[in-house]
């Protein structure tokens, strides 16, 4: 059941079963209006192809009528209008959708898919419309619920939390066409995000044209391109911008769903956005600031101490790494059976068939440069730190047996609708996993403990590692969900390329590689290092066939 309710006007009783005929509530008065279209919907095709394939009821009251009117309409056929007690406004119910019509029931998505769908088209029009008070509740629980204000920062804040509303910067432009000799007025207002925060995908960058959503990779491109040289590869801002334009100059019935708009000068309007957006950013953050050094694992906390590579030292009750006392002091390595070997012969962990490896060093504050029997080995610290923290949690959790921390503080963390949904839905896994989360209010969760793994780090960044990144069109963590929260939570909180790293840590990270079962690739299948043999060094020096 789907029931949405307004307090406007109301539909007269004597015209209530005129709403659901086809084209009565076209807005178009004239075939000329359909060039210059200024409401979102215009055909008046709506309500009757809902009603064609559902069990719908329309109730509805006027301010000068006494009561109000309802009619029920089942796969088309509308039944007899009925006086009802009715507030003011209008309140259409549709039922069993698709009931009439199986072959196209069978291709719903999943129920949690659908409800993002809605989330996220409800958090954009809220947006859109500051003016409107939108409140929305799903099973009982409110989702979204805005003041009507005409506040959009205030939404921002109820979508993203008041930390992000507070950073996004506030953009405001017009053109009156006379500077380009077009004769195009334009103006656009809204918000970006500044280029210290960024999301992994572009389904966070939303356009309004004359207060319609559209989604249009050219727009979305002026945008990215408005951060030439800001952001990381892979990174994309957050923007919630409106403009407004001549209905003349803009197409809107090229799609089906009106999602899609065209141009008359699409390169004007790429040009107007690009630049407004480029002007914006250098005026609010003319150079950008670099936050104060953190560690991932708590002020004062070494990555070794942490436990997170030496496998122990926070209480995970694991031993991963090699004992540094299985090494003596001549460079010979002694196995189970304390049968010493030499070092010039390829040996291997117990744990893995990768070789014993000797750290030289670290460049790049990215890359542990190490030596092994066969050659030169460069190591990905990221990504060799992913694969560690994986294997640990995975195994963990095989054996029941994750320790959780409880934070001094409980964090909380907002997230937008579409995001907070997936999150509910995946809360009891969440749970397997050592993390204890409850709703703290709408689009709002309190993280309350962590796995002891992860003991140190950013709550509000764990929590957010599992919604980025996700496909629009399937339910994300629908097959093998353990393993997919596990690898986007690790890849979140590992190490970062760029972070310098001390000996005992750089020794720490290899010896724990050592023992990892998969070594070689992190858990998305990107490689942890590169081997350069020792043939293929002297090749390079044109020492082939020196010795």
């Amino acid at each position: 059941m789907i029931e949405v309710s307004d307090d406007g006007k109301g539909i007269p009783a004597g015209e209530l079963s005129l709403a659901v005929e086809r084209h009565a509530t076209s807005k178009l008065q004239n075939a000329d209006d359909l060039f210059q279209i200024g409401t979102l919907g215009f055909r008046g095709e709506a309500l009757a192809s809902i009603g064609s394939v559902s069990r719908m009821t329309i109730t509805s009251r006027t301010a000068d009528s006494a009561a109000g009117a309802r009619v029920r309409i089942e796969a088309g056929i509308p039944g007899v209008v009925e006086p009802v007690g009715a507030p003011q406004g209008t309140l259409v119910r549709v039922e069993d959708l698709f009931f009439n019509v199986p072959a196209r029931l069978k291709f719903l998505k999943q129920d949690v898919t659908e409800r993002r769908a809605i989330d996220g088209l409800l958090s954009r029009y809220a947006l859109a419309y500051p003016q409107v008070r939108f409140r929305f509740v799903s099973d009982s629980t409110p989702v979204l619920q805005t003041s009507g204000d005409g506040d959009r920062r205030a939404i921002l804040a109820t979508l993203y939390g008041v930390d992000v509303a507070r950073q996004m910067l506030e953009v405001l432009a017009e053109e009156d066409g006379s500077s380009t000799g077009s004769g195009q007025a334009m103006r656009l207002m809204g918000y970006i995000s500044p280029a210290s925060l960024t999301r992994s995908n572009r389904k966070e960058i939303t356009f309004f044209i004359n207060g319609r959503w559209v989604s249009d990779t050219p727009l979305t491109q002026a945008i990215i391109q408005s951060y030439h040289t800001l952001l990381m590869v892979g990174r994309f801002p957050l923007t919630a911008l409106f403009i407004e334009i001549d209905p003349a100059e803009v197409d809107v019935n090229v799609h089906p769903a009106k999602a899609e708009v065209r141009f008359r000068s699409q390169d004007k309007i790429f040009s107007f956005v690009q630049r407004s957006a480029r002007r914006a950013l250098l005026a609010y953050s003319p150079v950008p600031l670099m936050p104060p050094a953190q560690n991932l694992w708590g002020s004062g906390q070494s990555l070794a101490s942490s436990g997170q590579f030496s496998g122990g030292a926070q209480g995970v009750g694991l031993e991963w790494s090699i004992a540094h006392d299985n090494v003596n002091t001549e460079g010979r390595v002694q196995n189970d059976e304390s049968e010493t070997m030499p070092q010039g012969d390829i040996q291997h962990s117990a744990f893995s068939n990768l070789p014993l490896l000797r750290l030289v060093g670290q460049i790049g504050a990215s890359y542990l440069v190490s030596e092994g029997p066969d050659g030169l080995y460069l190591i990905d610290q990221h990504a060799a730190h992913e694969r560690i923290l994986f294997e640990k949690l995975m195994l963990q959790r095989a054996q029941q047996n994750i320790p959780s921390q409880t934070l001094l503080t409980p964090e909380v963390v907002h997230l937008p609708p579409a995001s907070a949904s997936l999150i509910q839905e995946q809360l009891p896994v969440l749970q397997k996993f050592g993390f204890d989360i409850e709703p703290f209010g709408p689009g709002s969760f309190q993280v309350r403990a962590m796995p002891v793994l992860f003991s140190g780090s950013d709550p509000a960044a764990a929590l957010r590692a599992l919604v980025e990144d996700f496909e629009e069109d399937e339910s994300p963590l629908q097959a093998e969900i353990e393993a997919k929260i596990a690898g986007r939570v690790c890849k979140r909180l590992a190490v970062k390329a760029g972070q310098a790293l001390s000996l005992e840590e750089q020794r720490a990270l290899l010896e724990n590689l050592e023992a990892c079962e998969s070594p070689r690739t992190c858990p998305h299948g990107r490689p942890t290092m590169i081997h350069l043999s020792v043939d293929v060094l002297e090749r390079q020096f044109g020492r082939r066939g020196a010795r």
